[in-house]
């Protein structure tokens, strides 16, 4: 879905305008943030000669290298960082700061965005300019990843207690664990996408000093959520570790049972195939009990074999 919101300050207040002619009638000091998802490039071009920026296109945003996701000029901050969507697809965005107005590109829905919009409507005072706005983001994004965290911590212990539980030995365990892992190198590279970016806010000549600390208590809730995915990448470890050894030792069960079962069944099978050669001088041929009495025979070892396994506590 296309859509141009463009939040402005009328008086006291924050409004929204979501046609770009709106540009044309409003002043540049009182629009903070002009928010792009999947627009047209015929609104993206009147925007950068607006503003006198140059939007980045998608293939830009995606192939563009972890080092050069920021640029500073003396006026404006580039910014480029990978977002998460709800089902741990990356979606980029790019961020632009000039004259004190924000403009995000995207072209997906977020849910960081909605909630900063909420925030923005009801602590007007709070967001002056796109500074502001694009602190809030970041906070905002931070805590949706810490939620990722935890739904992906509650996921792992659900996983560990349901193996405890069941004794579950099948392949879709090891595929569960595979799938936790992948979720959690996602989060973690997420956030060390969010840690350089705003590391170079802190950076920044130009950047308001009231927002500095506000930059410093993400860096260490970002450093906080970096401890936690260490904790996740070792619970999935231990729980592949066990689970392996818990295959192990089945696979040993299964291989024991065979074993106790071939020498059980051995002496007998000697006893009959030494009753099934085919001489003519053999004692007990023509005896009439020599059939029971060779049964007897494989009954009285494969009773002494148990006796043994019984008593050496093998069975």
């Amino acid at each position: 879905m296309s859509e141009l919101r463009i939040f402005y300050k009328d008086n006291d207040k924050i409004k929204v305008a979501k046609t770009i002619n709106a540009l044309k009638e409003l002043d540049k000091h009182d629009i903070i943030w002009i928010d792009l998802l999947d627009v047209s490039d015929k609104t993206e071009d009147t925007l950068e000669g607006f503003l006198k920026i140059d939007i980045q296109e998608d293939e830009e945003m995606e192939e563009i290298e972890m080092s050069s996701r920021y640029i500073q000029t003396d006026d404006s901050i580039v910014a480029n960082s990978n977002f998460l969507t709800e089902d741990f697809a990356v979606e980029p965005v790019n961020f632009i700061l000039k004259n004190n107005i924000l403009v995000t590109t995207r072209d997906v829905e977020l849910g960081s965005f909605n909630e900063t919009v909420k925030r923005l409507f009801v602590n007007t005072r709070n967001f002056p300019s796109g500074y502001h706005v694009l602190v809030a983001l970041m906070e905002t994004r931070v805590e949706k990843d810490a939620d990722m965290i935890e739904d992906t911590t509650d996921l792992i212990s659900n996983l560990s207690q349901e193996i405890n539980a069941t004794d579950r030995m099948d392949e879709d365990v090891l595929i569960q664990i595979k799938d936790l892992q992948e979720k959690v190198t996602i989060i973690r590279q997420n956030i060390m996408d969010k840690q350089r970016v705003i590391s170079n806010f802190l950076k920044c000549d130009f950047f308001p000093q009231e927002l500095q600390p506000r930059l410093t208590m993400i860096i260490k809730d970002i450093n906080s959520l970096f401890d936690y995915t260490r904790f996740g990448f070792d619970r999935l470890d231990y729980l592949q570790d066990t689970f392996l050894g818990l295959v192990n030792i089945e696979q040993n069960k299964i291989i024991k049972i065979f074993t106790v079962v071939n020498i059980i069944f051995l002496p007998p099978t000697l006893v009959a195939s030494m009753y099934g050669m085919n001489f003519d001088f053999m004692p007990e041929l023509h005896w009439k009990l020599g059939y029971p009495f060779a049964l007897l025979i494989m009954i009285v070892f494969t009773l002494f074999v148990l006796l043994i396994f019984k008593l050496k506590k093998w069975l």
